[in-house]
Order: structure tokens, then sequence, then C-alpha cells
């Protein structure tokens, strides 16, 4: 268990998922009743650009550093406003040292009657999200293999809610594990709306994934994939995936608007680009 976040914070991959992250929340928050955000694999919270990991990498330069120094559509400014206030608000003097990872996000975005379960099972990691969250009432900060929370912290007990699902896909088998989560998960919250990531690269199954995801049948089944190169040009991480089940009904039309803009702002080479595909309708 060696990946750490620290590395690839606020890269392209980062940019897609946090935005569409943020603006799940954003719906949300068109009704008055309290929602939960359960995070699955929280990570640390917080991540430092400056630091001697970030810079290593410099990911974070050809993801959030290019959208903030970009000229933005209105439409794309729009959709990524949420995102880009709550980075802007742990930077108030300027610049981007300071990059909340997905439970701090989410913290960043809710209100007040609002709660978030944040789990992460590394013990060190584990410490470090404990400390952000700190004495910070709407948090609750769990220990655990988050694929065991899709059973014990389903379905929450506000009825309503955001389930984030984002594994590091260090071990083999990830994708299964997601399918097979999904499948626990919408039995007991069938109401809630899930965001699963997953990476793209030259041997991820991604036909056999929409298969799984399409046999498994939950309605409103959305794929949204962002390339920044061709997929078959290099190894590493070409490419970025969200499944979202049961996405606010604007979501998809948005995403089909702003996502070509944003795969090209982001492009690391020939073949980058993007796809927003409903894998399963309504039921």
């Amino acid at each position: 268990m060696n990946y750490r976040h620290s590395y690839h914070a606020g890269n392209f991959a980062d940019v897609l998922k946090h935005a569409v992250l943020a603006q799940i929340i954003t719906y949300l928050k068109r009704k008055d009743q309290a929602f939960r955000v359960i995070d699955t694999h929280a990570g640390i919270g917080s991540y430092d650009l400056s630091s001697a990991e970030a810079q290593k990498t410099g990911e974070w330069r050809d993801g959030i550093g290019r959208v903030v120094e970009a000229e933005l559509s209105a439409e794309l400014k729009a959709f990524l406003a949420p995102w880009l206030e709550a980075v802007q608000s742990l930077n108030p003097d300027g610049g981007i040292r300071h990059y909340p990872g997905s439970p701090k996000l989410a913290r960043l975005v809710m209100r007040k009657q609002d709660r978030l379960t944040a789990i992460e099972l590394h013990p060190e990691d584990a410490r470090q999200l404990k400390s952000v969250f700190e004495g910070d009432y709407q948090v609750r900060v769990i220990e655990l293999d988050g694929w065991l929370s899709l059973g014990a912290h389903l379905p929450p007990k506000e009825k309503r809610g955001l389930v984030l699902i984002d594994p590091p896909f260090e071990e083999a088998g990830e994708y299964d594990r997601m399918v097979e989560g999904l499948a626990r998960a919408t039995k007991r919250f069938a109401g809630g709306t899930y965001m699963l990531w997953h990476p793209i690269k030259a041997d991820s199954p991604l036909a056999a994934f929409d298969k799984q995801l399409i046999a498994l049948g939950r309605p409103r089944t959305l794929s949204v994939r962002l390339l920044a190169r061709d997929n078959k040009a290099a190894p590493g991480l070409n490419g970025t995936g969200l499944v979202i089940v049961n996405p606010p009904f604007t979501m998809e039309a948005e995403l089909r608007q702003v996502l070509p803009e944003l795969a090209r702002l982001l492009a690391q080479g020939p073949g980058a680009g993007s796809e927003v595909r409903m894998l399963v309708g309504e039921s």
C-alpha cells in the first residue's frame, strides 16, 4: 500500500472529479432537507501543492494550474464555480498552495445542517484526516475499510445524500469490487446518488466494466470520461472516468456542453477528448 495522493493532488483527474462532486452537492442543496456525504476512501483531506511530493511530479500544473489561468466560456466557468470557489477559500492570499481533497471539498460546499462521513483505512492517513476535521461536529472520521461502509453505513439517517467511491486502484480487482459494492449499496439506499471514480490506462478493462454496469441495471447510470491523451500511446494515467448513478437531472446535458472544452484545456497530447454516455436509462 504505497499510493499517496500527495503526488497527484490537483491533477487533471482531480479537476473532473472534484468539479462534478461540488456540482452534485450544490444540486442537493436546492432542497432544505439535510443530506449526508459518505466518502469511502477519503485520504488525508487536504494537500499542500508546495510540498516535495507535489513539486516532484508537478501534475497540478496541468490540472488546476491550467484552469485558474485559462479564459473559460461562461458555461464552463459556471460549472466549475462551486469547486473553484472552495479552492479559493483555502487560498485567501491568492495562488493555489492549498488544495482540498474530496472530503475537505465536500465540507466546504455543504451547509450547516448537512453531514459528512469520511472513511479511511490507512492508520496514518486516518490520523491526518481526523486532525483536519478536529472539533467539527458535522464531520465523522472513521478508520475502516471503505468497502465495508457500503453495507454498515447505508442508508444514512438523513435518507438523502451522495456516496463517493474513490479507491486508489493499487490492488487487482478494484473494478469488480466497485460493481459489487454498488450492487450492495443501492439495495440498501436506492434513492442516493453514487459517484465512482476510475482511472483510464492502456490496460483498464473499460469495456468489461461498462458491461457489468449495464448488466447491474441501476436506473440512470451515467458514464463520464475525459482523455488527456491517446489511451494507447503512453503508459500511466491517460484519462479519468466517473460513473454516476442517479445524477442530478441537469448533469448529463451540462456535461455534454462543457466537457469538450474542459478536455481541450487539459489535453496533454494527441487523442485528448471526452465522452458522456447514459449506460442505463430510466427504469
